[in-house]
């Protein structure tokens, strides 16, 4: 049996206490990482299309208190009436756009009303208005304003779709969009859209 001397002694307490900072690490790393990382960007996906969400208001929603979804539009608000805009209520978290469309129209869908630009947040308007800000394209018709539902005699019930479509906000609709294809192009970047359809016969 050999007999340690002091220097030996010496030499592997030196040894271990070098060691020690090293096995202390490895003893605490075998309990996985105790920091937090930062919540991750909250995304909008609802039409297989994803942006950061900004907030800006309550979900995506569009209403009217002139008639409920699925109900008969008021005659003021179509071709045998004053032909205006109806009075809506809606909310955007982000920027967003309106299309009013006739799925049911007699030579395919008819576009009635195209308003892009429509701002974050909530809002609303009144008879005849335009959402504060936005911008109306050009509807089938040629003309960038409102046109009433206006089906002809003997057609039935038309269904028009009062459709919201959530853009991103740096979203830049290309120029010289009318009527469907504006739609078409509108609906391709929207990453949600909010509904309200009105009825009318002919």
């Amino acid at each position: 049996m050999k007999t340690m001397t002091t220097g030996s002694r010496w030499r592997i307490a030196f040894a271990v206490a070098a060691l020690a900072p090293v096995l202390g690490l490895a003893g605490c790393g075998g309990h996985g990482d105790s920091r937090t990382t930062a919540p991750s960007t909250p995304k909008v996906t609802t039409l297989g299309r994803s942006v950061p969400a900004a907030p800006a208001g309550g979900p995506l929603s569009i209403a009217s208190p002139a008639f409920a979804d699925g109900a008969p539009i008021p005659v003021r608000y179509t071709c045998k009436g004053a032909n205006m805009a109806p009075p809506l209520t809606w909310s955007a978290p982000l920027g967003a756009a309106l299309v009013v469309d006739d799925p049911d129209a007699v030579n395919g869908l008819y576009v009635h009303w195209v308003v892009v630009g429509i701002a974050p947040g909530s809002g609303s308007t009144a008879d005849g208005q335009t959402p504060a800000g936005a911008t109306t394209l050009p509807n089938t018709g040629g003309q960038a304003a409102y046109l009433g539902p206006c089906p002809p005699a003997g057609t039935g019930t038309h269904h028009y779709r009062f459709t919201l479509y959530q853009l991103p906000n740096d979203y830049r609709l290309p120029d010289g969009l009318a009527g469907v294809q504006a739609e078409n192009t509108i609906a391709g970047a929207a990453t949600a859209q909010a509904q309200l359809t009105g009825t009318f016969g002919g």
